[in-house]
């Protein structure tokens, strides 16, 4: 019989697994590409709009009492406003193209390692095939040594009055040779399908694990800039809306005062009070993150906008836009911004190698910031349908150092019921 050897199937593994190696060598050069310009975005300009000396309030009211200093003071107050404007919109873009290689590397990633996954089963399943028919041919060949074998010729001649006894155990002898044969040829081929299997697993692995890299940097560049599109953010809402006020004393030559700013600003934080908290069930340090019901599972999908059978990282649960996501356990933020086909996302790191994610928040909806320490049930964001979404939900993952896991099972651990 013959039979494919395993260095035959390792050629076929590797073959098949050259487009995704391309696909990796790409990201390599994306992504470097990509940290090249993230890490000279600030030294690229002469000085980020965030970073600048701004008008304070003595500055305008001393100005205002001339018409021409007045004047100058407008001017520079608008250009101000619109560094800042323009600042925020720079740093948006590149955090939006470092989010969208970030999300294509990590899809990339997670399809590889549930590829490897899935084939280390059915390696698995076939080496335990292969060791059960090894066994089975063991046991024939046991009972072809209890049966004479090849000691029978010999025998008829030293007993010949015993021969129709010796042919009649000759002839089972020759039938279990036969039997023997067909269990060794196919002990033999289950052998060659488990190593063929564990060869493609074993490639599958080498290819994840170069995507994990890549991956990893995609996420590193993404991370740096969505925290510098955050501080440019951040420089916009403290200081705009003062020199807007400053703009309206002078346009407007009113005799207002910093002490009325920050008076009208006290006030405004005080309506809009603090961060909430879940009501709902927290179990073991964990919780539900948005109340709703499975839209899509974990696993291979046919995916609602490509229309094509995709690896899906996470598990949909389809919710109201608007209503309030909560933190499913207490830990630190680590990536809030951007990610391509996910939209608007948070990563929150609860250490051990265990993160959760929460994809397509609505525009303006992430209520937390990169590095805050969240408790669990605290809101964090709001179900959206930003990125690759056809509908308001949250799309939630669990990852386990850096793998997904199914989260359905992972919560029902916790004492928890997605849905």
């Amino acid at each position: 019989m013959t039979t494919a050897t395993p260095a035959t199937a390792s050629t076929a593994g590797d073959a098949a697994a050259r487009p995704r190696r391309r696909r990796a060598s790409a990201f390599t050069a994306a992504i470097a590409a990509l940290a090249l310009l993230v890490t000279g975005s600030v030294t690229a300009a002469e000085q980020p709009a965030y970073a600048v000396d701004y008008p304070s309030w003595n500055d305008v009211l001393e100005a205002r009492r001339d018409v021409a200093a007045a004047q100058a003071k407008i001017r520079e107050i608008r250009a101000a406003i619109a560094a800042i404007a323009a600042e925020v919109e720079r740093t948006q873009a590149i955090a939006e193209e470092a989010g969208n290689l970030y999300y294509e590397a990590q899809l990339a990633f997670d399809e590889a390692a549930y590829n490897a996954e899935q084939l280390q089963l059915q390696a698995d399943e076939a080496q335990a095939r292969a060791d059960e028919s090894r066994q089975r041919a063991g046991q024939f060949v046991a009972e072809l040594a209890r049966s004479g074998g090849s000691d029978i010729s010999a025998a008829l001649f030293s007993n010949p009055g015993q021969a129709d006894s010796l042919l009649s155990r000759l002839g089972f002898a020759s039938k279990i040779t036969e039997q023997a044969d067909g269990i060794y040829a196919a002990a033999l081929q289950d052998q060659n399908a488990a190593q063929s299997l564990t060869d493609q697993a074993n490639v599958a692995k080498e290819i994840r694990d170069q995507l994990r890299i890549e991956a990893e940097a995609a996420y590193a560049a993404a991370q740096a800039a969505a925290e510098e599109a955050q501080a440019a953010l951040v420089a916009q809402q403290e200081n705009q809306a003062r020199l807007e006020a400053q703009l309206a004393v002078l346009v407007e030559n009113r005799a207002a005062t910093e002490a009325d700013y920050a008076a009208g600003v006290a006030a405004r934080q005080a309506e809009s009070g603090g961060g909430s908290f879940s009501t709902g069930q927290v179990a073991n340090g964990w919780t539900v993150p948005v109340s709703g019901w499975i839209s899509s599972h974990y696993g291979n999908r046919v995916h609602p906008i490509s229309g094509t059978v995709r690896f899906h990282a996470g598990t949909d649960i389809a919710a109201p836009c608007g209503r309030v996501m909560y933190a499913a356990a207490g830990g630190t933020v680590e990536y809030a911004g951007w990610n391509g086909g996910y939209g608007y996302y948070v990563r929150i790191n609860h250490g051990d190698g265990i993160t959760t994610a929460y994809g397509h928040i609505q525009s303006g909806g992430i209520l937390v910031s990169m590095g805050q320490s969240v408790a669990v049930g605290q809101s964090i964001a709001r179900v959206g349908t930003t990125g690759s979404s056809n509908g308001c939900h949250l799309h939630f993952e669990v990852r386990q150092s850096g793998s997904p896991t199914n989260p359905v099972p992972y919560l029902r651990n916790k004492g928890l019921s997605i849905g």
